[in-house]
């Protein structure tokens, strides 16, 4: 057998023993998160075999070793699609090895601690007043939703109150032992503590040029954020800025007006429609989603492929992608809510489902995928969300009328001036991480904790206390996500570099065809063989940059109206294909746990009906 074909079947074996590994992770991370299963020891076990996979020292050595034959054979076509799959290996191990016993001990029993804190977060209850001011049981997206829409002051205190006392639960069951297991990992692979180790492993920046980039950021829209408060407190007095009170002084009437034309029941259809007509398409995927709060479900969006897509050979591997959303139908906002989840979800599975790359590592979300790279996908197709000529065309109530011209505006005049604060919400995070983490083990207190997260949020957000306590963020709890959080941010100063590309190229983004296309070809395609700045050199000829998002957080509410007039305006005016896709390319399964709700096998339209029907036998109040 000859070099190549020894090398060919050692990739293959490689390919084909990770899919398995990984899907056995994935499908029993997906029942435990979804409370479908409460096997949690068997989650940690399947956890634990992933993880030795990827940091496995002999994989390491094997993936050097046909890198290096590989470099010394002739340049062909078989040769260089090898030594490109072997490199992708390469780089995922590199990212992930733990080559020291002690570290790889340390690992361990990291994963068994944040197994424990999981099972018992899972049985924990959180409650607080609803609109008819009854007391109910509440998850984090009824909190964070009650605390924006409810009129009642004690009832939007309670949902605070809550997020605080899960707060002072979290760090007395566990989150302290493992931030301080998670440094004593980081320190004796070399690093300063747990955040250095993160940062430089996800996003390949120390945290000084993370900093950088962030301090700059924090310098310019310091004072946006701070005219903000004051013209709040100025218009509502003091009490405006109170943790309970904010969201629901920003928006709350606004997102209360804008609900009849944002319904739940409609969320799964409008996300179809308008990805299919950017031309958004998922090669032949199997996607699952779970969109409706239950006891015990993890209260927070994600997305996981279990299979990555990728070419075996000549052959496609479609994906196979669940994503989750944690929506009560009938509360106010659930399907403004809802519908982000579903853009923001589905836009990492049309990533995830078009790696077009000769093996899983490319396609997968963990390092050597940067977060920053994997959030900019999301978060620009979420991002069209707030755009005016994409709620004219499809925020439209149960008689069909469109929203309003002046709620469009209105919506603008409450968010704009937060435009600031919101993006600080993310940056507080990286704050406040980088300082837990350098805290002397000795301080690693309860009290003491809590005291760096309120100043943070003091010296950031310019309030006592944030509406999302920090320590109520359930990405700080698991290894994947924590001390990572600033990915979102620097993949929104991505996806605002995203947009003006766009919006120079072809004056508007809401149904342009030729967007899913672009995105496919320059971010999805390559999966992680080419890092977050290369793909925005691909596609918008420039390298990352963050003024773009500083631009838009400082401008006015004139500017942005003026803005939006001209692109509802210029939408109304625009003849749009007659044809797009027919559909997503996509086997779609709507489910509640392990019931199916609803499926296209007969079509988008019928899946629409059903689930549309469902949502309303079970949540009449959800229908206007």
């Amino acid at each position: 057998m000859t070099v190549l074909a020894t090398l060919r079947q050692q990739f293959d074996a490689l390919n084909h023993a990770y899919l398995q590994v990984h899907k056995a992770k994935e499908d029993l991370f997906w029942d435990t998160y979804m409370a479908v299963s409460d096997d949690d020891a068997g989650f940690a076990r399947a956890e634990a075999a992933f993880k030795d996979f990827i940091s496995s020292p002999e994989r390491l050595a094997q993936a050097k070793s046909a890198v290096a034959q590989l470099q010394g054979l002739p340049a062909e076509s078989e040769r260089d699609a090898l030594l490109h799959g072997f490199k992708g290996w390469l780089a995922l191990f590199e990212s992930n090895i733990i080559e020291s016993d002690e570290a790889r001990k340390l690992m361990t029993e990291l994963v068994e601690l944040e197994s424990e804190l999981f099972a018992k977060r899972r049985a924990y209850k959180m409650h607080h007043l609803n609109e008819a001011g009854e007391r109910e049981e509440a998850t984090l997206s009824m909190l964070s939703t009650n605390m924006g829409t409810n009129r009642e002051e004690a009832a939007r205190k309670s949902s605070h109150d809550a997020l605080l006392g899960l707060e002072r639960w979290v760090l007395d069951n566990g989150f302290l032992d493992i931030v301080g297991k998670r440094n004593q990992l980081a320190r004796s692979l070399g690093y300063a503590d747990y955040f250095e180790y993160k940062v430089k492993k996800n996003e390949q920046m120390t945290p000084d040029q993370l900093f950088a980039i962030l301090d700059d950021f924090e310098a310019r829209t310091r004072d946006a954020n701070q005219r903000a408060l004051d013209d709040l407190q100025a218009k509502h007095g003091d009490a405006a800025l109170l943790g309970h009170n904010l969201r629901f002084h920003m928006s709350g009437d606004v997102t209360r007006q804008i609900d009849p034309y944002l319904p739940f029941s409609k969320a799964v259809e409008r996300w179809v429609l308008s990805f299919r007509r950017l031309g958004i398409q998922y090669r032949g995927a199997t996607m699952q989603l779970d969109l409706i709060e239950r006891q015990g479900k993890y209260q927070n969006g994600f997305c996981h492929g279990p299979i990555p897509s990728f070419f075996d050979g000549a052959s496609w591997v479609p994906g196979q992608i669940n994503f989750t959303a944690d929506a009560k139908p009938d509360q106010v906002g659930s399907g403004a809510r809802a519908i982000n989840t579903l853009f923001h979800e589905g836009g990492h599975a049309a990533h995830f489902a078009n790696v077009t790359q000769n093996s899983p590592c490319f396609s997968q979300e963990f390092a050597p995928t940067s977060m920053a790279y994997a959030e900019t996908q999301s978060m620009f197709c979420d991002s069209l969300l707030d755009d005016a000529d994409w709620l004219k065309r499809y925020a439209r109530n149960s008689k069909g009328e469109a929203i309003p011209d002046e709620l469009i505006r209105a919506r603008i005049e409450a968010a704009q001036p937060f435009a600031a604060y919101a993006e600080r919400s993310i940056a507080v995070v990286a704050y406040f991480e980088r300082a837990l983490y350098a805290l002397p083990e000795n301080e690693l207190t309860a009290e003491r904790v809590l005291e760096l997260a309120r100043a943070s949020e003091r010296r950031i957000l310019g309030i006592a206390v944030s509406p999302r306590p920090l320590l109520a963020i359930p990405h700080l709890l698991n290894q994947e996500s924590a001390a990572a959080y600033h990915g979102y941010l620097l993949a929104n100063m991505a996806v605002h570099q995203t947009r003006a590309y766009f919006i120079g190229k072809f004056g508007y983004l809401t149904d342009n065809p030729a967007i899913g296309p672009l995105l496919a070809q320059h971010y999805w395609g390559p999966g992680n063989s080419i890092n977050h700045n290369a793909t925005l050199l691909s596609l918008t000829g420039e390298p990352f940059n963050a003024r773009y998002l500083a631009g838009s957080c400082n401008q006015s509410v004139e500017q942005a109206w003026a803005e939006a007039q001209k692109l509802i305006a210029e939408s109304a005016a625009r003849d749009y294909p007659a044809q797009y896709p027919g559909d997503l390319d996509a086997h779609i399964r709507l489910v509640h746990g392990a019931e199916l709700i609803a499926d296209n096998a007969a079509g988008d339209a019928a899946m629409f009906d059903r689930f549309e029907s469902w949502v309303a036998s079970r949540y009449p109040a959800s229908v206007h």
